[in-house]
Protein backbone atom coordinates (compact mmCIF):
# COMPACT_ATOMS: atom_id res chain seq x y z
CA UNK A 1 0.00 0.00 0.00
CA UNK A 2 2.80 2.84 0.43
CA UNK A 3 4.13 1.45 -2.23
CA UNK A 4 1.08 2.63 -4.23
CA UNK A 5 0.99 5.59 -2.45
CA UNK A 6 4.36 6.48 -3.37
CA UNK A 7 3.78 5.64 -7.09
CA UNK A 8 0.68 7.84 -7.01
CA UNK A 9 2.59 10.82 -5.40
CA UNK A 10 4.89 10.64 -8.02
CA UNK A 11 2.67 10.52 -10.82
CA UNK A 12 0.51 12.94 -9.85
CA UNK A 13 2.49 15.65 -8.88
CA UNK A 14 4.85 16.14 -11.74
CA UNK A 15 1.06 16.08 -13.84
CA UNK A 16 0.15 18.86 -11.40
CA UNK A 17 3.62 20.55 -12.09
CA UNK A 18 2.78 20.86 -15.80
CA UNK A 19 -0.68 22.01 -15.41
CA UNK A 20 0.88 24.40 -13.88
CA UNK A 21 3.19 25.27 -16.30
CA UNK A 22 0.57 25.51 -18.83
CA UNK A 23 -1.20 27.93 -16.75
CA UNK A 24 1.40 29.99 -16.58
CA UNK A 25 2.19 30.05 -19.89
CA UNK A 26 -1.24 30.87 -20.88
CA UNK A 27 -1.83 33.62 -18.50
CA UNK A 28 1.96 35.06 -19.58
CA UNK A 29 1.57 38.52 -21.14
CA UNK A 30 -2.28 38.74 -20.74
CA UNK A 31 -3.57 42.19 -19.80
CA UNK A 32 -3.40 42.14 -15.09
CA UNK A 33 -7.28 43.15 -15.36
CA UNK A 34 -9.43 46.51 -14.30
CA UNK A 35 -7.83 45.95 -10.64
CA UNK A 36 -4.19 46.80 -11.45
CA UNK A 37 -1.96 48.71 -9.46
CA UNK A 38 -1.09 52.37 -10.11
CA UNK A 39 2.37 51.57 -10.13
CA UNK A 40 4.80 48.47 -10.60
CA UNK A 41 7.85 47.29 -8.67
CA UNK A 42 10.09 47.38 -11.85
CA UNK A 43 13.31 45.39 -11.94
CA UNK A 44 15.50 46.78 -14.64
CA UNK A 45 18.69 44.58 -15.94
CA UNK A 46 21.81 46.70 -17.13
CA UNK A 47 24.56 45.21 -19.08
CA UNK A 48 27.66 46.30 -20.87
CA UNK A 49 28.27 47.37 -24.21
CA UNK A 50 25.56 49.06 -26.22
CA UNK A 51 22.96 47.26 -23.33
CA UNK A 52 22.99 49.91 -21.02
CA UNK A 53 22.01 52.72 -23.08
CA UNK A 54 19.79 51.25 -25.31
CA UNK A 55 17.90 50.28 -21.89
CA UNK A 56 18.28 53.71 -20.50
CA UNK A 57 16.65 54.91 -23.90
CA UNK A 58 14.18 53.21 -23.50
CA UNK A 59 13.67 53.73 -19.86
CA UNK A 60 12.88 57.91 -21.53
CA UNK A 61 9.53 56.83 -23.07
CA UNK A 62 8.44 55.01 -20.31
CA UNK A 63 5.65 56.60 -17.49
CA UNK A 64 7.73 56.95 -14.60
CA UNK A 65 5.09 57.16 -11.80
CA UNK A 66 3.71 54.19 -13.27
CA UNK A 67 7.08 51.62 -13.31
CA UNK A 68 8.60 52.34 -9.39
CA UNK A 69 10.16 51.77 -7.77
CA UNK A 70 12.78 50.73 -9.84
CA UNK A 71 15.89 48.20 -9.38
CA UNK A 72 18.74 48.45 -11.12
CA UNK A 73 21.31 45.20 -11.57
CA UNK A 74 24.68 44.46 -13.62
CA UNK A 75 26.89 41.97 -13.45
CA UNK A 76 29.51 42.39 -10.36
CA UNK A 77 32.31 43.69 -12.89
CA UNK A 78 30.13 46.13 -14.41
CA UNK A 79 30.43 49.51 -12.42
CA UNK A 80 29.51 51.44 -15.14
CA UNK A 81 26.14 50.61 -16.20
CA UNK A 82 24.95 51.64 -12.68
CA UNK A 83 26.79 54.62 -12.40
CA UNK A 84 24.73 55.71 -15.89
CA UNK A 85 21.57 54.33 -13.98
CA UNK A 86 22.22 56.43 -10.94
CA UNK A 87 22.88 59.47 -13.00
CA UNK A 88 19.65 59.18 -15.13
CA UNK A 89 17.72 58.95 -11.13
CA UNK A 90 19.01 62.04 -10.16
CA UNK A 91 18.23 64.13 -13.91
CA UNK A 92 15.19 62.88 -13.19
CA UNK A 93 14.82 64.14 -9.52
CA UNK A 94 16.63 67.30 -10.60
CA UNK A 95 14.21 68.37 -13.27
CA UNK A 96 10.86 67.55 -11.16
CA UNK A 97 12.49 69.09 -7.72
CA UNK A 98 11.86 65.77 -6.06
CA UNK A 99 14.16 64.60 -3.58
CA UNK A 100 12.27 61.52 -2.48
CA UNK A 101 12.86 60.46 -6.02
CA UNK A 102 16.68 60.18 -5.44
CA UNK A 103 16.25 57.29 -3.31
CA UNK A 104 13.41 55.51 -4.64
CA UNK A 105 15.91 53.50 -6.79
CA UNK A 106 17.84 50.94 -5.65
CA UNK A 107 21.34 49.55 -7.00
CA UNK A 108 22.26 46.47 -6.98
CA UNK A 109 25.31 43.66 -8.38
CA UNK A 110 25.00 39.67 -9.44
CA UNK A 111 26.94 37.53 -10.19
CA UNK A 112 27.86 36.45 -13.71
CA UNK A 113 27.39 32.82 -15.11
CA UNK A 114 29.85 33.11 -17.54
CA UNK A 115 32.89 35.55 -18.01
CA UNK A 116 34.26 36.18 -21.28
CA UNK A 117 36.72 33.32 -22.30
CA UNK A 118 35.66 31.22 -19.46
CA UNK A 119 35.90 27.26 -19.83
CA UNK A 120 32.68 25.60 -19.86
CA UNK A 121 33.52 22.85 -17.30
CA UNK A 122 34.42 25.86 -14.60
CA UNK A 123 31.41 27.63 -15.72
CA UNK A 124 29.11 25.21 -14.53
CA UNK A 125 30.22 26.24 -10.22
CA UNK A 126 29.76 30.14 -11.61
CA UNK A 127 26.34 29.42 -13.21
CA UNK A 128 24.93 27.90 -9.92
CA UNK A 129 26.13 30.81 -7.87
CA UNK A 130 24.42 33.02 -10.74
CA UNK A 131 21.48 30.99 -9.72
CA UNK A 132 21.60 30.89 -6.10
CA UNK A 133 22.37 34.94 -6.15
CA UNK A 134 19.30 35.59 -8.62
CA UNK A 135 16.98 33.35 -6.05
CA UNK A 136 17.97 35.74 -3.02
CA UNK A 137 17.33 38.63 -5.23
CA UNK A 138 14.47 37.77 -6.57
CA UNK A 139 13.10 36.75 -3.26
CA UNK A 140 13.84 39.96 -1.51
CA UNK A 141 12.43 42.06 -4.68
CA UNK A 142 9.52 40.70 -5.36
CA UNK A 143 9.29 42.66 -8.74
CA UNK A 144 6.15 42.84 -10.82
CA UNK A 145 7.93 44.12 -13.88
CA UNK A 146 10.99 42.99 -15.31
CA UNK A 147 12.94 44.94 -17.76
CA UNK A 148 15.93 43.65 -20.18
CA UNK A 149 17.29 43.40 -23.27
CA UNK A 150 20.06 40.92 -23.70
CA UNK A 151 22.86 40.81 -21.48
CA UNK A 152 23.76 37.68 -20.29
CA UNK A 153 22.90 37.97 -16.60
CA UNK A 154 19.21 38.57 -16.93
CA UNK A 155 19.55 35.21 -17.53
CA UNK A 156 19.00 33.46 -14.41
CA UNK A 157 16.86 36.12 -13.03
CA UNK A 158 14.36 35.24 -15.90
CA UNK A 159 14.64 31.93 -14.98
CA UNK A 160 13.90 32.14 -11.85
CA UNK A 161 11.34 34.71 -12.31
CA UNK A 162 9.19 31.91 -13.99
CA UNK A 163 9.78 29.48 -11.69
CA UNK A 164 8.60 31.97 -9.03
CA UNK A 165 5.35 31.67 -10.96
CA UNK A 166 5.25 28.40 -11.38
CA UNK A 167 5.54 27.89 -7.86
CA UNK A 168 3.15 30.29 -6.72
CA UNK A 169 5.76 32.30 -4.59
CA UNK A 170 4.92 35.92 -6.86
CA UNK A 171 4.44 36.79 -10.28
CA UNK A 172 6.66 38.69 -12.52
CA UNK A 173 5.71 40.03 -16.27
CA UNK A 174 8.68 39.43 -18.33
CA UNK A 175 9.36 42.41 -21.14
CA UNK A 176 12.41 41.44 -23.35
CA UNK A 177 13.86 44.01 -25.86
CA UNK A 178 16.36 42.47 -28.36
CA UNK A 179 19.15 44.88 -29.04
CA UNK A 180 19.09 46.71 -32.41
CA UNK A 181 22.22 45.65 -33.12
CA UNK A 182 20.55 42.24 -33.79
CA UNK A 183 19.70 42.79 -37.12
CA UNK A 184 19.05 38.63 -38.43
CA UNK A 185 19.74 36.45 -35.67
CA UNK A 186 18.76 36.70 -32.21
CA UNK A 187 21.54 36.64 -29.54
CA UNK A 188 22.13 34.15 -27.30
CA UNK A 189 20.00 35.29 -24.04
CA UNK A 190 17.15 36.49 -26.53
CA UNK A 191 17.05 32.66 -28.56
CA UNK A 192 17.02 30.88 -24.61
CA UNK A 193 13.85 32.79 -23.35
CA UNK A 194 12.35 32.93 -26.87
CA UNK A 195 12.90 29.48 -27.19
CA UNK A 196 11.85 28.64 -23.50
CA UNK A 197 9.03 30.52 -23.98
CA UNK A 198 10.07 32.58 -21.09
CA UNK A 199 9.38 36.43 -21.54
CA UNK A 200 5.93 37.46 -21.31
CA UNK A 201 6.89 39.79 -24.41
CA UNK A 202 8.90 39.52 -26.69
CA UNK A 203 9.90 42.64 -28.28
CA UNK A 204 12.28 42.99 -31.62
CA UNK A 205 13.38 46.06 -33.11
CA UNK A 206 13.98 44.77 -36.88
CA UNK A 207 10.92 43.22 -39.36
CA UNK A 208 13.11 40.69 -40.36
CA UNK A 209 13.28 39.30 -37.20
CA UNK A 210 9.71 39.44 -36.47
CA UNK A 211 9.54 37.46 -39.51
CA UNK A 212 12.21 34.74 -38.19
CA UNK A 213 10.35 34.46 -34.63
CA UNK A 214 6.52 34.84 -35.63
CA UNK A 215 5.59 35.00 -31.62
CA UNK A 216 7.81 37.97 -31.20
CA UNK A 217 6.44 41.61 -31.70
CA UNK A 218 8.24 44.03 -33.74
CA UNK A 219 8.12 47.68 -32.14
CA UNK A 220 10.76 49.64 -35.16
CA UNK A 221 13.80 50.77 -33.68
CA UNK A 222 13.72 52.74 -30.28
CA UNK A 223 17.27 54.18 -30.34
Amino acid sequence: MALGMALGVCIIVPVLLLIRVAYVLYRSGKPVGAKSPKSYSTLVVLGSGGHTAEMINLLLVLEKHRFTPRYYIAAATDNMSLQKARSLENSWADKGGDKIAKIAAEYMQIYRSREVGQSYITSVWTTLVALAHALWLMLRIRPQVILCNGPGTCIPLCMIAFLLKVLGIGWSSIFYVESIARVRRLSLSGLILYKLRVADKFFVQWPQLQRKYPRADYVGCLM
